[in-house]
């Protein structure tokens, strides 16, 4: 039977879209279901306000009747003012593995792109850099994590037979926890502290916090600036992230570094995985799936580091130092034994250099891919 492809207009198109990995995946050990209401809330142009410069839109592809496959396309008009580049994003894109669906998907996503005058689709990728991006193509053993896609072997030899090649890779690495702080860390932390004149804000509660959100996500547009994909976040942008994640955090697994002037110099947001509690629960927070979080938040052998940053004046300055000595010693206090990087540019040497004082092992890869379309006017 001929493959169907629907673009979704319906609030039931919808649910079948969000629904469709839970079906793929179901009882798989290394899935970890999305936030269910978050999917919901990236997905609606009326409470997402990358609405305001994006346009997107999504497709089932059906098969006798039943879901075969679903896929978004994204384009961020910012994006293009920063770089020029008139490319088209796909996301949320999974598929049954039959080389109809996945060339009928991402046909749609290029004929899509075209149509808005795009010249190239590239991705997976999300609305901004902070949606989870980029295809699994090592480590399909490994648990996956919050912030990140998990999918089966055979999506990438799909893409590369559709005509789609690397752009860029993001490695992961899972970290070990030393029993006690690495001694050379832990004088390049303090050297850095006393020379640049800085010190850790003392954080008891998500109220202590609240008040450098803003500047925190300020911060991530400086630093994050010449990363692959990444725009600036507008402010409802930056109000709607604060909003849906910062009651998730506890704030000692938040290190903050303040300047003598109590101005953010860096920071970092790690939280006790949410992995195994996100499979019990099935993704869904209601009735009683918050439970389960809320237990993986208390007591916890697993962390996932999501952010860092440090202000570009302050880099290669020993600052990061002071951030990775703060979490030994509070993963030491909570009892946390690994800690999964999530993921970090290959060509990010600076970054995965600072794990060189760790026991650590490169266990996973994922890979952003890139097809040269037609070209069209915008």
């Amino acid at each position: 039977m001929a493959i169907q492809i629907r673009e979704v207009s319906t609030g039931r198109d919808l649910r079948r879209f969000v629904d469709f990995p839970h079906t793929l995946y179901k009882n798989h050990p290394c899935w970890v279901p999305p936030v269910r209401g978050d999917e919901f809330q990236i997905l609606n142009k009326h409470k997402n306000p990358a609405f305001e410069h994006c346009e997107a839109a999504y497709w089932l592809a059906l098969k006798d009747g039943r879901v075969a496959g679903r896929i978004a396309g994204v384009v961020n008009r910012l994006y293009i003012e920063k770089t020029g580049n008139r490319y088209a994003r796909f996301g949320w894109i999974d598929f049954i593995n039959d080389a109809e669906v996945s060339a009928a998907l991402l046909d749609a996503v290029e004929g899509w792109g075209m149509q808005k005058g795009m010249t190239a689709v590239h991705g997976p990728l999300g609305f901004t850099d902070l949606d989870c991006e980029g295809m699994l193509v090592e480590g399909f053993d490994r648990l996956g994590t919050l912030a990140t896609i998990y999918n089966h072997p055979y999506y990438p030899v799909h893409m590369e037979a559709l005509g789609y090649a690397k752009d860029v890779d993001w490695v992961e690495y899972e970290l070990s926890v030393p029993e006690k702080p690495d001694e050379t860390v832990a004088r390049i932390a303090e050297i850095s502290r006393k020379r640049n004149k800085l010190h850790m804000l003392n954080a008891r509660h998500k109220k202590d916090i609240l008040p450098y959100a803003h500047e925190l996500f300020k911060l991530i547009d400086t630093a994050y600036a010449k990363l692959y994909g990444v725009v600036p976040l507008t402010p409802r942008q930056v109000d709607a992230y604060i909003k849906r994640y910062f009651g998730f955090i506890r704030p000692e697994f938040v290190p903050v570094v303040l300047d003598a002037d109590g101005r953010m110099a860096a920071f970092g947001i790690t939280m006790p995985s949410l992995s195994k509690a996100l499979q019990k629960c099935r993704g869904r927070l209601f009735p009683f799936g918050f439970i389960h979080l809320l237990l993986a938040l208390r007591k916890n052998e697993l962390a996932d580091l999501y952010l860092v940053a440090v202000r570009p004046d302050l880099q290669g300055k020993g600052v990061n130092a002071m951030l990775i000595h703060q979490m030994n010693l509070v993963y030491n206090k909570l009892g946390v034994k690994k800690v999964e990087s999530n993921p970090e540019l290959e060509t990010n040497l600076l970054v995965q250099g600072q794990w060189k004082y760790y026991e650590r092992k490169q266990h996973k890869r994922r890979r952003c891919y890139i097809k040269n379309c037609v070209k069209g006017e915008m």
